[in-house]
């Protein structure tokens, strides 16, 4: 797995500081999108405003209709109410559920804080079954962090 060598260049892309926020995040996204085999979909959302819903931010990967989410709703929606990592290995047993695409098998979710605050997420989808594993995971806060520090 790449994410060693994924982290310096995350560190790099967060300090292009010419560059604007949502820049810096499109270019994340598609670091990860194409660097990592079963990240197949990258994006981030962020609370909307004053709203309980989230709104798409910078990603990669297939369009989607889902650029609002409810908090509660999918497993976006139950990460903006939990404030926790949601790593969904077979999202056809997952009853709450938003379905992308067809081709999606899985998805991890990882909160970004900013000062204790739930602000938004990185969200993936994999074309493969169960990829995701604990490393998956502390990369992930590790991107959610540095992430945060631009915020």
């Amino acid at each position: 797995m790449p994410f060693t060598s994924l982290k310096p260049q995350i560190e790099t892309l967060i300090s292009l500081n010419k560059k604007t926020v949502d820049e810096r995040l499109k270019n994340i996204c598609e670091l990860l999108e194409s660097e990592v085999p079963h990240y197949n979909w990258v994006g981030f959302y962020f609370k909307n405003g004053d709203k309980n819903e989230l709104k798409l931010g910078p990603y990669v990967g297939e369009p989607t209709d889902h650029t609002i989410i409810p908090f509660g709703k999918g497993i976006c929606g139950q990460v903006a109410v939990s404030n926790t990592n949601f790593v969904v290995p077979d999202v056809a047993a997952q009853d709450n559920y938003i379905a992308c695409s067809i081709t999606v098998k899985a998805e991890i979710v990882i909160p970004i804080f900013v000062n204790g605050e739930n602000i938004g997420q990185i969200d993936i989808d994999s074309n493969t079954p169960d990829p995701f594993d604990e490393t998956d995971e502390r990369f992930l806060e590790f991107v959610c962090q540095k992430v945060a520090s631009i915020l």
